[in-house]
């Protein structure tokens, strides 16, 4: 029954996309939203095939764009982020194009990269990654940033810019520790560490890990199904529940539970929490607008 539900999440979102995905001339960020049962999920493709999925200045421009067309968007339910490249996700920085961008150019490109990956951050739906290969330095940063994150087997991750005489410049020093605690993320940026999926699991870098299939999109596969299980539920409630979760990390209990109680002012007024109350009064699946 599993492989039966996993072929028909492939044929529901995987083919539209798989076409043109693997074609050099299409964008460096191919964004899909997905309908039938998948429907309320945007699909963000990463698509730099010949150079590893990289971050250039063209895909940090396509990725910014992508990001704040969803941003509004009521219709978007979840997220995903994807690459569309087997198996990689994303190899970091372009160092090719690094290369020949003067010093005072490099200061002005990594503060734009880690302000694209806050606004990733940001977004008020959640965003789930699929982590089916490789996601060193940038790609690992960009990672952090989403609120699930699933990964093969195979995948490869690591913030490994210490290798090249520097560090994490997009986010990696401070989102790291808060999702493996500060020794072990010291240790994996001092060493320049890589681990694999289940590796990641184990220390908590990773939500979900699972064995790599044929096609090579077994994590893509497992973010839809967790995707589809938030689908259903109160979208405002989704939304103010990241909002008070991501807040409340930053602060101390005292202030977390302030902007819980702020949270929870805003869902009160909601038709959708009117909603929720009648359908479980009905004994009826709930009909959630966001409104």
């Amino acid at each position: 029954m599993l492989r039966a539900a996993r072929s028909s999440l492939r044929q529901t979102a995987w083919h539209r996309v798989s076409a043109r995905g693997l074609c050099s001339s299409s964008p460096d960020i191919v964004i899909e939203k997905l309908s039938g049962d998948c429907e309320g999920i945007a699909v963000f493709g990463l698509n730099r095939p010949q150079a590893k999925n990289s971050i250039s200045k063209n895909l940090l421009k396509e990725f910014k764009e992508g990001i704040d067309s969803v941003r509004h968007d009521r219709s978007v339910r979840v997220v995903l982020l994807r690459s569309l490249v087997p198996g990689v996700f994303c190899a970091g920085a372009d160092l090719k194009e690094r290369a020949k961008m003067k010093p005072e150019e490099v200061g002005p490109f990594v503060t734009k990269a880690r302000a694209c990956i806050s606004d990733l951050e940001n977004l008020p739906m959640p965003v789930i990654v699929a982590l089916d290969g490789v996601a060193l330095g940038g790609g690992l940063e960009i990672a952090l940033a989403c609120d699930l994150r699933v990964a093969a087997t195979t995948t490869k991750m690591g913030l490994v810019e210490t290798k090249l005489a520097i560090i994490p410049g997009a986010g990696g020093t401070q989102r790291l520790p808060r999702v493996v605690g500060s020794a072990k993320a010291k240790e994996l940026i001092f060493t320049a560490a890589i681990v694999n999926g289940e590796e990641g699991e184990e220390i908590g870098l990773v939500n979900y890990v699972v064995p790599q299939n044929d096609a090579g999109d077994a994590a893509y596969l497992r973010s839809l199904e967790v995707a589809k299980k938030i689908i259903p539920n109160g979208p405002i409630g989704v939304k103010m529940a990241k909002v008070a979760i991501s807040r409340g990390m930053e602060v101390d209990l005292s202030t977390g539970l302030s902007i819980e109680e702020a949270c929870y002012a805003q869902v009160i007024p909601t038709k959708d929490r009117i909603e929720g109350l009648t359908a479980f009064k009905e004994k009826r699946t709930p009909n959630y607008k966001g409104e």
